[in-house]
């Protein structure tokens, strides 16, 4: 464990034969116990887990009984823990859903950007259509919030405010899996407009290591957590998109790891088998180095075998290219990372 001031260099990112960038961070591994197994850097520093802990924000979905009543399926539930692409079917799942509950993409707070998947971008330009409210990557998240509130009969407006029901749920939730009292926690805005909660590495891996090992939790909460889980394996897709991180490779794990990116280079996983959660920051924010330290600790703690390193091996070491496809370097964890 570095307990330095400066967090180490997890990643060099390489042009021909000379490292030209180099990215710090921190990784925190640890047990449903709360045991540390692993770690790299700070791991006590507050930090945004962002998008990164959306499978936590959508516990209360399912222990209110609204996905039960509303019949939510595995794919909206997915959907609901997603950063997805802005593909055609995560619109139109999030817009079906969202109609199914008697709204209308108006009623969505988190505002419209282009797809992030380029050629749905390129194909929505093409059309002459404008981004909505559906297309942001966190459209489904949002659903998930609007179909606990109409379930509930509270109001849908104003429910991304941090004094509305549904996000006094939220945090209340974060507390009770991190272990953490967030009454003085840093707070901001994220860019979807929910509130953001600074939690630390270490609590937040020891979150996601309850939601993917829930043996300890009362009854309704371990249910909703096998559900989460259940649906993040069942319908990666729904979770990011085409080419995705987070996608590819749950798609190679199946029930063994569920991941979720989140901004400014966080990532998160729980390992349901081996009972562990993993949360990791890389210092300025990059997202690519973010993938290849997820990854690296995949493969630290054998979760990847040799067939899916292979499978993955554009994700764990992506490529850097010439405009015309050239390959001319590549993205990966410094030498001196632990075999």
């Amino acid at each position: 464990m570095v307990t330095s001031n400066q967090n180490p260099v997890l990643v060099d990112v390489s042009r021909g034969d000379m490292i030209e960038s180099r990215h710090r961070g921190a990784v925190a591994v640890v047990d449903a116990r709360g045991n540390v197994v692993a770690a790299w850097g700070d791991i006590e520093r507050p930090v945004f887990a962002r998008s990164a802990i959306k499978p936590l924000q959508a516990l209360p979905l399912l222990e209110s009984g609204a996905a039960e009543s509303l019949e939510v399926s595995d794919e909206e539930l997915a959907l609901a823990c997603a950063s997805h692409g802005g593909e055609p079917e995560h619109v139109q799942t999030a817009n079906s859903w969202l109609g199914r509950i008697g709204l209308v993409p108006g009623d969505l707070e988190c505002g419209a950007h282009l797809p992030l998947y380029q050629p749905a971008a390129a194909a929505l330009l093409r059309s002459g259509d404008t981004p909505s409210a559906l297309h942001n990557n966190c459209s489904g998240k949002h659903v998930g919030f609007l179909a606990t509130a109409v379930h509930l009969a509270e109001p849908t407006h104003g429910y991304s405010h941090a004094d509305h029901p549904v996000q006094r749920r939220v945090r209340q939730t974060l507390e009770d899996l991190s272990g953490e009292e967030l009454v003085d926690a840093p707070t901001g805005i994220d860019g979807c407009g929910i509130p953001v909660i600074g939690l630390s590495l270490r609590t937040t891996a020891y979150a996601m290591a309850r939601l993917g090992s829930p043996h300890d939790l009362p009854v309704k909460r371990a249910r909703a957590c096998e559900r989460i889980v259940q649906a993040m394996v069942t319908a990666p897709f729904m979770v990011a998109g085409s080419n995705r991180f987070c996608t590819e490779v749950m798609r190679v794990t199946g029930r063994d790891v569920i991941v979720k990116t989140g901004a400014e280079g966080f990532y998160t996983a729980a390992l349901p088998i081996k009972g562990l959660g993993i949360a990791l920051k890389i210092d300025d924010g990059a997202g690519r180095a973010a993938a290849v330290t997820m990854g690296a600790v995949l493969r630290y703690l054998k979760v990847l075998d040799d067939s899916a390193v292979q499978s993955l091996r554009e994700q764990l070491e992506p490529p850097v290219q010439t405009w015309a496809g050239t390959t001319v370097g590549r993205t990966c964890v410094t030498s001196s990372w632990p075999t």
